[in-house]
């Protein structure tokens, strides 16, 4: 099972804070995106107007027409207008409801522009800090589980923890490390797994107080 949390409290409490404010972060930017897509939607609504108006006028000359057509010897004559009229006021609220259209589509584009690009940066980010410190973490108490030896968490200290770090566990670490000083052994090990977000082992934890 992957390790979500450290086991050291101030690394813990850091990653809950980071998790909630990723989470504040994300919501932000969602309330943001729904409010462009919003403003761009009404930006539509003349088309909606126009494609209401339009079909008003359609049906109701294309009910004139067939009155119209109804007029004895003359009614075709008299139908041809209103039909033409109506068709065109047809055409006029199909434009409408196209400008209806692209807009609605321009606004789902920009407010999922609008919002998903700074959350897909922050989120990437805090993605991979999370599983880097999962693996890391996940391995370390693996091996403290099938008993590894502390010289190699304090190896592993002296390579990539800070020199001030280092330096505070010992005047000379490396001596300590080659000569197999218990108390510097440990208090390097302690740096490392403190680092990887795991508690140290009883014996570590005693052998060297907190840098």
């Amino acid at each position: 099972m992957p390790v979500l949390y450290a086991q050291t409290p101030l690394r813990r409490g850091a990653q809950v804070l980071a998790d909630v404010l990723v989470l504040a972060w994300v919501v932000a930017w969602a309330v943001v995106g729904r409010a462009v897509h919003a403003a761009t939607l009404a930006l539509g609504e003349p088309g909606l107007v126009l494609e209401s108006g339009a079909q008003g006028v359609s049906r109701q000359l294309g009910r004139a027409g067939e009155v119209a057509g109804g007029v004895p010897f003359v009614g075709d004559e008299l139908a041809g207008p209103f039909t033409a009229a109506g068709q065109a006021a047809t055409g006029i609220a199909d434009a409408g409801r196209r400008q209806v259209e692209v807009v609605g589509d321009l606004a789902a584009l920009l407010g999922l522009v609008v919002a998903g690009i700074p959350v897909l940066l922050v989120v990437a980010v805090w993605l991979a800090l999370r599983v880097r410190f999962a693996r890391r973490a996940s391995s370390v108490r693996r091996l403290l589980s099938q008993g590894a030896d502390m010289r190699l968490f304090a190896l592993r200290a002296l390579v990539r923890q800070p020199v001030e770090r280092i330096a505070a566990v010992s005047a000379d670490p490396l001596g300590g490390w080659r000569g197999d000083d218990d108390a510097v052994v440990q208090g390097l090990a302690r740096l490392e797994l403190r680092a990887a977000g795991v508690r140290p082992p009883a014996a570590a934890a005693a052998a060297s107080p907190s840098p």
